[in-house]
């Protein structure tokens, strides 16, 4: 296996709506001119390009396509896409470098989230026999999990308030997030319900915005970053699609990445819990007790569709690479009630 790190990392601001069109250029261009000009590298260094996103958020087939605008049409690019949160598309990156056919790989994930009814757009990737027909929300979706696990007594309410509170504060530090408000575990719990038993703060703005990772192999990376944040494992696992074929107390998937990637013992986690009861149940699933969770303030704080899962990647490496962490394990998610979930561990080497 060839030592591959993450060397560079940039990403829009966190918006409620951005007035771009929906092939995410105008978010991409400032995002790869950041990552790239931190780097000294131009993009005809770049040897391949991978991109997430989505043709339902867009509304219009291979959208990405238009995207490549952002790159530029000449000289000719390595590229290729998934239909996933750009964490898949970090996926192949790293894979394509484990060929050996590249050395230096930059992903990108982008969503404009504002161009739809989110939560109903989501419903279309649910069984289309014998649960779309109903039109349940994203929204009503997870709070058929979260209702599941306060009835078994694995979270409270006052708990999920806990992790909206913790997160919010965490997220005022980052220049990125453009929240107002202090609000305290009470003042939460006062509010009304928006999907019982979720309240507003239970779940994950809606947001537009794009991300960008620089990925590079052996002397490349040490070239490009004084401390490269080394991949030292990276799976992804898929559960059920169906709502009733799963505990949705529990995640397998994830357990099984985090296993197959070699997790162990962290200092911080970055995970992809759109709503404060699945932050609580990945914790309790991965066991990280002691560790830091979600130091950037998480996607309950910022939520750009397809490229959140790979902000936390590059929220993690960023942990490692400033010398505040020495393990750090990253989470992306994707699917209804944490269905397919993606696993990357990373380290720092003095």
């Amino acid at each position: 296996m060839r030592d591959v790190a993450v060397v560079g990392f940039a990403q829009a601001p966190a918006v409620r709506q951005t007035h771009g069109t929906t092939n995410g250029v105008e978010m991409l261009v400032p995002v790869f001119h950041e990552v790239l000009g931190n780097l000294g590298l131009s993009k005809s260094d770049i040897e391949f390009w991978c991109s997430g996103s989505s043709d339902y958020i867009a509304g219009r087939a291979f959208s990405f396509i238009a995207a490549v605008d952002a790159i530029g049409a000449f000289p000719p690019i390595n590229e290729s896409h998934v239909e996933a949160d750009a964490a898949w598309a970090f996926y192949e990156a790293w894979v394509k470098i484990q060929t050996g056919e590249v050395d230096l790989a930059l992903v990108y994930g982008f969503g404009k989230s504002s161009a739809g009814k989110l939560r109903r757009v989501m419903t279309m990737q649910l069984d289309p026999y014998t649960v779309t027909p109903l039109w349940p929300d994203s929204v009503s979706v997870a709070g058929l999990q979260a209702r599941a696990g306060l009835d078994q007594g694995k979270w409270t309410e006052q708990q999920m308030a806990e992790v909206a509170v913790r997160s919010r504060a965490d997220a005022k530090s980052n220049a990125l997030a453009q929240l107002k408000g202090d609000y305290t575990v009470d003042d939460l719990l006062g509010q009304p319900y928006l999907a019982d038993p979720l309240r507003k703060h239970d779940c994950a703005p809606i947001t537009d915005g794009a991300a960008a990772i620089v990925l590079a192999a052996g002397d490349r990376a040490r070239e490009l970053s004084d401390r490269p944040a080394w991949v030292t494992g990276i799976a992804h696992r898929v559960d059920s699609a169906n709502l009733g074929g799963r505990d949705l107390t529990t995640s397998a998937s994830t357990v099984g990445a985090a296993r197959d990637a070699g997790f162990d013992k962290v200092d911080v986690a970055e995970l992809h819990a759109p709503f404060t009861h699945q932050e609580l149940l990945l914790r309790q699933e991965l066991g990280l007790n002691g560790t830091r969770i979600n130091p950037s303030g998480g996607v309950l704080c910022g939520n750009p569709m397809f490229a959140a899962g790979l902000i936390r990647i590059g929220e993690a490496a960023r942990q490692v690479s400033t010398g505040q962490a020495d393990r750090a394990l990253a989470h992306a998610t994707s699917g209804p009630a944490l269905q397919h979930n993606l696993v990357c561990l990373m380290e720092g080497r003095d």
